[in-house]
């Protein structure tokens, strides 16, 4: 069972800079949790993707970034909402290679790849909210002196 220790921060995302602050802020909360370099660096990738589909698809929202934790292990959330035209064809949209443009060319599936865990709700007219977690890498147990 995962526990949220409450939303950290939650950022507007109606342009371009606000798109530099998204990308800022996810690398300092991760780096202040203990993700490594790579970590950082996917968690950033993925949500500076999901963060310009918001702006661009959604025409803005908001990205919450929660603090969580589940069996000991630390992780961010963070949850892109908009309310903007939703998406019509969900599976096509997640499909390896599929892109509408104007993005990292990675789409919500390069996304997926980069995350422990993903989640999409869209409606057509209705919006769409996408939560995506990563967990930062426990250290190896210390080995046992015989």
């Amino acid at each position: 069972m995962h526990t949220a220790a409450g939303v950290e921060a939650c950022l507007p995302i109606r342009s371009d800079l606000d798109l530099v602050w998204v990308r800022q802020h996810v690398r300092q909360a991760a780096a202040r949790l203990g993700f490594g370099l790579v970590a950082q660096t996917k968690l950033v990738t993925a949500a500076s993707e999901l963060a310009r589909n918001t702006l661009v698809h959604g025409g803005g929202g908001q990205m919450e970034v929660t603090h969580v934790s589940s069996a000991g292990a630390q992780g961010l959330r963070l949850a892109f909402t908009d309310e903007g035209p939703g998406i019509i064809d969900l599976d096509r949209a997640l499909s390896d290679g599929y892109t509408s443009g104007g993005g990292l060319g990675m789409g919500l599936s390069g996304s997926r790849r980069l995350v422990h865990d993903f989640h999409i709700d869209s409606t057509p007219g209705d919006g769409t909210t996408v939560r995506v977690t990563c967990w930062v890498a426990q250290p190896p147990r210390p080995r046992e002196e015989a």
